[in-house]
C-alpha cells in the first residue's frame, strides 16, 4: 500500500492494523452469542468460527472509552411512521468505509482500500465475510449491482448515480478476482469514498445470488412472472427495486451485512430485528457484535411518543424528541428508571434566516444582493435574549458555522455579524438606501413601499415560530416589520424556487463537524433546494440548462470553489478549500445563523450501557447514534 493512499484517505494504515488485530484473533476461541448457541448446537448454524470472517473488525473498546459488554436483551425504541424503520440503517452504521470520531475515513465492511491519484480505488473485501443468510459475500455482489442495476436502463434510466460520476463520465469497473474490484476515473473523484461512508450510503453491491430470481436478465421468464404478479406491480423493475430496499429494510427475507435483520414484513404496528449471525465485528475479547440480541421498533403516533417515553416504553429514544420536552422527561426519569442526556445539535445553526437572493421582487432581490442589508440584519438580532427564551441558555449565540469539533473551527467565524448591534445595523442599513422612514417608524423601500418583510416557514416547528416573533421584535426596532407566513412544505419548497418567497427560515449547514472528506455542499449554489440562491443552485445541478448562473463575484467564487473540490486530489487540497469557502461564508452573511449547539434530548435506559454521556446529535457525518456504535451498547446484568 501506498504512502499515498494513507496520505489521501487515512485507510491504508487503517486497513493495515485491523488486519495485524485479526491475526492475533485467530488464535483465540471466538466467543458465541447464547442467542445462537441452540441453533449451533442442533446444527442449523455454523460454530462462530466459520460465520466470522477470516479477518473479523475488532473494535477496540478501550480505545473507544468504551466496556467490554456482554450479550443479550432486546432494546426498546418508538417510532412515528413504519417507513421509520430506515433508522435502523442509520443507526447500525455498517459501511463498505465509515467516518470515524475524528472525522477521517476508515475500512468497515470492507478489509481496506487502495487509493492512486484520487481516481482509482481497489477495493479489498474481507475473505469469508458472509451476507446474513450465510452466503458468501464477494465481488460478484459489486459486479451484479454495476452491471445489471446501476447501468441497466430499466432499473436507472439516467444512467448510474452522481456520486460515480465524474464531468459526467462512469468510471472503468473491473473485477479483480472473488474479493476484489475496482473503480477508476480519468480525473479524481472524492465524492466516492464519503458516499459510501454517508448516513444514508451509495448502495455499489447487492446481495446477487437473492437478487437474481427478480431480474429479466437472469430469472426463469415463468417464475418471474409469477413474482410479479405474487407482488402486484407492473413489472419486474417494479419488483426488483421493492426487494432490493436495503436503506428502508421493508424485506425481511433481504440479506444484509447490518448488526441487524427486519424479521418483520410491513404494515406492522412493531418490527423485531434480531442480530445477525455473521456480523463481521468481535470486540476485543472476540465476542461477536452486535452485544443486543433484539431491537425492537414500536410504530406510534409521533405527539404520543414523548408521553410514552415518559410512561417508560423505551430504553433508547431521540427521533420525536424536542428540547421542550426536557422537563417532563426529567421529572418522569427517576421513577421510570431511565436517565435524560442533552447531546449537541451538529447544524451549523439550530435555526437560521435565509432571504433569497433570487426573489421575485426586484428591489428586495436587490437589497439582499447587498452585504451591508444582510450583515445588518443580522446584528439587528439579539441572539442572547433568544437563547435564554426559547434554549435556557444551553445554546450558543452564533452565527451559521462549523463546530468545535470539526477541524475548520475558528471563533471568527463563528461570531462574524453575530454580536447585538443595533446602531450598526441602523448605519448600514442608511448606507444602504434604506434611510428613509415614513411615520411610524418603518423604513421605507426604495420603490416608496414600507418594508413590511414576509417569512415563509414550513410550519412543522413552533421553536422557529417562537424566535420569529423574538427576531420581529428586535427588527421592529431597525425600522423592518417582520410578518410570518407557514405553509406545507411541499407548497414552501415551491414558493422559494419560484421567488415568492422573500425570506425563510430553516437551519444552517446540515453538517457543521465537518472534515476534508465531507463535500462542501451546503456553502455554495449546489441545488434548487436552497432557499438563499434556489436559481443558481438549480443552474448548477442542471449544468446549465436552468434556473440561472450565478452573478454575485462572492457566490461565483463559491461555486468555482465547490467544482474545485469535486475534481481534488489531495485531503491538503480539500482542507484548504473548505477553509476559503467557510471564509467567504462568514463575511458574505448568505445565511444568518441565530444559535448553534441547541440540545437534544436522549433517553437511555439505566441499565444501557456504552451510551455516551455527551455526544453531537447529527445525521452527517455521525449517523445520529450511528457514530456511536450501538452494536456496542448492552444491558447490565440482569437488564434487557
Amino acid at each position: 500500500m501506498t504512502r499515498l493512499t494513507r496520505r489521501l484517505f487515512g485507510l491504508g494504515a487503517a486497513g493495515l492494523c485491523l488486519a495485524g488485530r485479526a491475526t492475533a484473533l485467530r488464535a483465540a476461541e471466538p466467543r458465541e452469542a447464547p442467542a445462537l448457541a441452540a441453533r449451533v448446537k442442533e446444527g442449523t448454524l455454523p460454530p462462530l468460527a466459520e460465520r466470522l470472517p477470516a479477518e473479523p473488525r475488532i473494535m477496540p473498546l478501550a480505545a473507544l472509552r468504551k466496556m467490554p459488554g456482554r450479550h443479550g436483551g432486546t432494546l426498546r425504541m418508538l417510532m412515528g411512521d413504519q417507513r421509520d424503520i430506515r433508522f435502523m440503517t442509520v443507526y447500525g452504521y455498517a459501511r463498505l468505509v465509515t467516518f470515524d470520531m475524528a472525522g477521517d475515513l476508515v475500512p468497515d465492511i470492507l478489509a481496506r482500500v487502495e487509493v492512486e491519484a484520487g481516481r482509482v480505488f481497489t477495493l479489498h473485501l474481507r475473505t469469508g465475510h458472509k451476507w446474513s443468510d450465510g452466503h458468501p459475500f464477494t465481488a460478484e455482489d459489486f459486479r451484479y449491482w454495476w452491471e445489471d442495476v446501476a447501468t441497466n436502463a430499466r432499473l436507472n434510466r439516467s444512467g448510474p448515480p452522481m456520486p460515480l460520476l465524474v464531468a459526467g463520465e462512469p468510471p472503468e469497473f473491473a473485477v479483480l478476482d472473488a474479493t476484489t474490484v475496482r473503480y477508476a476515473w480519468k480525473t479524481p473523484n472524492p465524492m466516492f469514498l464519503p458516499a459510501l461512508a454517508s448516513a444514508q450510503p451509495q448502495v455499489i453491491a447487492m446481495p446477487a445470488h437473492y437478487m437474481k430470481r427478480f431480474h429479466a436478465r437472469h430469472a426463469e421468464p415463468a417464475a418471474l412472472a409469477a413474482e410479479i404478479k405474487a407482488a402486484k406491480v407492473r413489472d419486474w423493475g417494479a419488483l426488483h427495486e421493492r426487494k432490493s430496499r436495503s436503506y428502508r429494510p421493508e424485506n425481511p427475507e433481504l440479506p444484509t451485512l447490518d448488526p441487524w435483520v427486519n424479521r418483520t414484513h410491513p404494515p406492522a404496528e412493531r418490527f423485531v430485528f434480531e442480530r445477525n449471525p455473521y456480523f463481521h465485528r468481535v470486540d476485543e475479547q472476540g465476542r461477536q457484535l452486535p452485544y443486543l440480541d433484539r431491537v425492537e421498533m414500536a410504530i406510534t403516533a409521533s405527539n404520543l411518543i414523548p408521553a410514552k417515553v415518559g410512561a417508560g416504553e423505551a430504553d433508547l429514544q431521540a427521533r420525536y424528541l424536542r428540547f421542550d420536552n426536557y422537563t417532563f422527561l426529567k421529572e418522569a426519569a427517576k421513577r421510570q428508571g431511565y436517565r435524560v442526556l442533552l447531546w449537541e445539535q451538529g447544524n451549523g445553526a439550530q435555526v437560521a434566516l435565509k432571504p433569497n437572493l433570487n426573489a421575485a421582487d426586484p428591489v428586495w432581490r436587490a437589497l439582499f444582493r447587498d452585504v451591508r442589508v444582510r450583515r445588518a440584519l443580522s446584528l439587528g438580532i439579539n441572539r442572547k435574549d433568544i437563547n435564554e427564551a426559547i434554549f435556557f441558555g444551553l445554546g450558543r449565540e452564533a452565527a451559521n458555522a462549523v463546530l468545535p469539533e470539526s477541524p475548520f473551527y475558528d471563533p471568527a467565524h463563528e461570531q462574524a455579524y453575530a454580536r447585538h448591534d443595533p446602531a450598526e445595523a441602523n448605519r448600514l442599513l442608511d448606507a444602504a438606501g434604506l434611510a428613509r422612514r415614513d411615520l411610524t417608524g418603518t423604513r421605507l423601500l426604495p420603490d416608496g413601499r414600507p418594508a413590511l418583510l414576509t417569512v415563509d416557514s414550513s410550519g412543522e416547528s413552533t421553536e422557529e415560530t417562537d424566535v420569529l416573533q423574538l427576531v420581529a421584535e428586535d427588527w421592529a426596532a431597525l425600522g423592518i416589520r417582520l410578518f410570518i407566513r407557514s405553509s406545507q412544505r411541499d407548497v414552501f419548497r415551491r414558493r422559494i424556487l419560484a421567488g415568492q418567497c422573500v425570506m425563510s427560515v430553516w437551519h444552517g449547514m446540515d453538517n457543521a463537524i465537518p472534515g476534508p472528506d465531507n463535500e462542501p455542499e451546503d456553502l455554495a449554489p449546489t441545488n434548487f433546494t436552497q432557499a438563499e440562491w434556489p436559481l443558481w443552485g438549480l443552474w448548477a445541478v442542471s449544468g446549465g440548462k436552468e434556473g440561472e448562473k450565478p452573478d454575485l463575484p462572492a457566490a461565483w467564487r463559491l461555486h468555482q470553489l465547490h467544482a474545485a473540490w469535486r475534481v481534488s486530489r489531495t485531503r491538503e487540497e480539500r482542507a484548504a478549500i473548505w477553509r476559503e469557502m467557510l471564509a467567504i461564508n462568514a463575511e458574505e452573511v448568505f445565511t444568518i445563523g441565530i444559535v448553534n449547539r441547541t440540545r437534544q434530548p436522549v433517553v437511555v435506559s439505566n441499565r444501557l450501557r456504552n451510551v455516551p454521556e455527551t455526544a453531537i446529535f447529527a445525521f452527517e457525518p455521525r449517523a445520529y447514534l450511528g457514530a456511536y456504535l450501538p452494536d456496542t451498547f448492552f444491558y447490565a446484568e440482569g437488564g434487557g
